[in-house]
């Protein structure tokens, strides 16, 4: 796994790392989103940045990673335009290049919830800073709500929190219709990785009427940085998208791996399952693959095995994506 620290501010701290890997996101209507294309292309090129980043008619969202003056080009760029001067966005550092190609697509959503009208740009939860959120989800009266996939539940949540088992944020909003009513529930406190999903998810349960929504600013890799460990409500680890797989409260990096055939993360103990077989199956897949799928992730592992042996970056393409919707473990 390549070594990664978090860091929250845009000022490197990186050591000996040299790339700069920045999630940013920011819900802005842009009329004209089908026109920033290119332009945002360029500017990733021209930095020599490289990742996706996500354009929609409510806004930006997306991963990359470059020199530290390769991204700070690109987030001068981007700020240049007076919707983005205020752009979310934090920073983990590593020692090689993450991603292979620089690629803006165009989208309906930066983050899919499937409900039209649902616009965070015209309503939102309430913020909760994290040194707040401790007493927030103390009250007896608040229904604390994780709005993250079932994988990343399993692996860590807060106290009291209720799962609502879904395999993706589509199934949310008719997870929140079959098991609460706004008329009973007034007080409802969401929280997820990194801040994103709770602005869609809190803008749409406000439109289904719920009165007092609130959302953890800045999300759980903000709350476990913020908070120290012997007061954090927080029990095990955070499940992240980017190699670490998981954090510790003190954002080290967890013990977890990840299945590269379904995406899963897999425990130190479900890696001495006789179902587990590096880079092809785990505990969680091993049953429900297509034979085609078990090949693509084969050839992929000779792939990663091959790239090991020449001092290369493995190959951490999301070719597999496809097959793996086939088989409906995405």
């Amino acid at each position: 796994m390549t070594h990664i620290n978090l860091q929250a501010t845009g000022v490197a701290e990186s050591g000996s790392q040299a790339i700069v890997v920045a999630a940013l996101y920011k819900f802005v209507t842009l009329a004209d989103f089908e026109a920033l294309k290119e332009p945002l292309l360029q500017s990733m090129l021209d930095n020599e940045v490289k990742g996706t980043l996500l354009l929609a008619q409510e806004g930006i969202n997306g991963t990359v990673a470059g020199s530290r003056a390769g991204i700070d080009g690109l987030l001068a760029w981007l700020k240049s335009d007076a919707r983005f001067i205020d752009v979310d966005h934090k920073e983990s550092y590593c020692d090689e290049q993450p991603f292979y190609r620089s690629k803006v697509k165009l989208k309906k959503e930066i983050v899919t919830l499937g409900v039209p009208g649902v616009d965070p740009n015209l309503a939102v939860g309430t913020y909760v800073e994290p040194e707040d959120w401790n007493a927030l989800i103390s009250d007896p009266e608040v229904l604390l709500i994780d709005t993250r996939n079932d994988y990343e539940v399993a692996i860590g949540t807060f106290e009291g929190a209720i799962d609502p088992k879904t395999a993706s944020f589509r199934e949310f909003p008719d997870y929140i219709k079959q098991h609460f009513d706004p008329a009973k529930h007034k007080k409802v406190a969401m929280f997820c990785t990194g801040g994103i999903r709770c602005e869609k998810a809190s803008s749409y349960m406000l439109g289904e009427g719920f009165e007092e929504v609130f959302h953890l600013k800045g999300g759980i890799l903000k709350y476990l940085e913020t908070v120290k460990q012997e007061e954090t409500k927080w029990n095990g680890d955070c499940f992240v998208f980017d190699n670490r797989v998981t954090v510790r409260h003190d954002l080290s990096e967890g013990d977890f791996d990840l299945c590269h055939a379904c995406r899963q993360p897999v425990s130190v103990e479900e890696r001495q399952s006789p179902h587990y077989v590096a880079g092809i199956s785990c505990p969680h897949c091993w049953n429900s693959l297509s034979e085609k799928t078990r090949n693509g992730a084969r050839e992929r592992q000779k792939q990663i095995e091959l790239a090991k042996k020449r001092n290369q970056p493995s190959p951490l393409g999301r070719n597999m994506r496809d097959a793996l919707a086939k088989d409906k473990l995405i």
